[in-house]
């Protein structure tokens, strides 16, 4: 009788589709809509294998995440903590169809990884949906701090707001760090509707605004005239320029929407091994000597000097570094960078 009900249960649901006891996350990433795909079943997390990895199992694990769209099937290399030497493979490779509300939905086929590594795990890049904007400031990035709930966007009292709970929201919306938070006074600019949250109080390390505790949704004595504003500096970027590839060049980084240089003062191989990092590069390769006069001299600002890395930073930004645009340095000084993940071929 159980082996006709089981029979009965494969016709019914299809291939793959009985286990589903596991559940998705991305680790390593920027944020919880990006990073390294890895899987739990009965307990246990393992790490997926990238062959034949697409987009349509990326689409899945968006949406599994309640992420947005999906944006890229990249490799994992770039994201950090790797996993551990002894995690575990999953066992099966995924063959979703994109329209799946979960992996464990997909249709699954038994492989032999034995020749994975960890550069080959697969990765998984989604759009942060949107249940946080700024609103009415001179840019996203700026402005009165909004969450949507039941499908409508509300305002947050500035009661027990914090530095803290500005750093969750900049990180929520992919922008620079949180450099100011305040309330806001000007009734011209004002938020309307509900205020859904109150007395939030964040340790600075959630993923989400909605993570931190708070009073429950709705519940407060707020006015607008208390409404919270947060001031994020703009998404910070780099490149490297005059390189036969995108990872090879000068450091440029963008502030304040101007391109710039950064200095050599301390700079040294794990300041390399971070920008290649985030640049999806690779490693960093020793510079041949006199190789940066084939990469130009900066113009412009020199934005960053005495940069200090740990090597384990996602980002520059991460680094410590002297205020912006405050240096003791000339363009002969620009930093320039070769990564591993491009032909760079050198014969100064």
């Amino acid at each position: 009788m159980a082996l006709l009900l089981s029979l009965i249960l494969a016709i019914c649901t299809g291939p793959g589709l009985i286990e589903s006891s596991y559940r998705a996350r991305l680790v390593g990433g920027p944020h919880r809509c990006e990073g390294r795909v890895d899987v739990e079943q009965n307990g246990q997390w393992s790490t997926v294998c990238g062959y034949n990895w697409d987009l349509k199992n990326v689409v899945v694990v968006c949406r599994e995440l309640g992420c947005g769209a999906a944006k890229g099937t990249q490799s994992s290399f770039p994201y950090k903590p790797q996993a551990e030497e002894n995690q575990d493979f999953f066992i099966e490779e995924f063959h979703c169809k994109g329209l799946e509300d979960t992996l464990a939905q997909c249709e699954k086929e038994d492989t032999d990884y034995g020749s994975c590594s960890h550069q080959d795990y697969a990765g998984a890049s989604c759009e942060i949906p949107e249940t946080v904007r700024l609103a009415d400031g001179p840019g996203r990035c700026i402005g009165r701090v909004e969450v949507k709930h039941q499908d409508q966007w509300g305002t947050v009292c500035k009661a027990g707001w914090n530095l803290q709970a500005a750093k969750v929201v900049c990180r929520q919306l992919g922008c620079g760090k949180a450099t100011l938070t305040r309330g806001n006074c000007k009734r011209a600019t004002q938020g309307q509707g509900p205020i859904w949250l109150n007395q939030v109080s964040c340790s600075g390390k959630e993923l989400t605004i909605q993570d931190c505790p708070s009073r429950p949704w709705g519940k407060n004595n707020c006015t607008h005239d208390e409404d919270t504003w947060v001031h994020c500096e703009d998404p910070f970027e780099l490149k490297l320029e005059g390189g036969e590839s995108h990872c090879s060049g000068r450091l440029m980084v963008l502030h304040k929407g101007i391109w710039g240089s950064v200095c050599d003062d301390g700079w040294g191989r794990k300041e390399n091994q971070v920008v290649c990092k985030q640049l999806g590069c690779g490693h960093p390769l020793l510079l041949p000597f006199g190789v940066q006069k084939h990469f130009g001299l900066g113009v412009g600002p020199i934005w960053l000097d005495d940069v200090r890395c740990s090597g384990n930073e996602l980002s520059l930004e991460q680094c410590r570094h002297r205020f912006w645009g405050y240096h003791d340095c000339t363009h002969k000084e620009d930093v320039a960078v070769i990564c591993s993940g491009k032909s760079c071929s050198w014969n100064p």
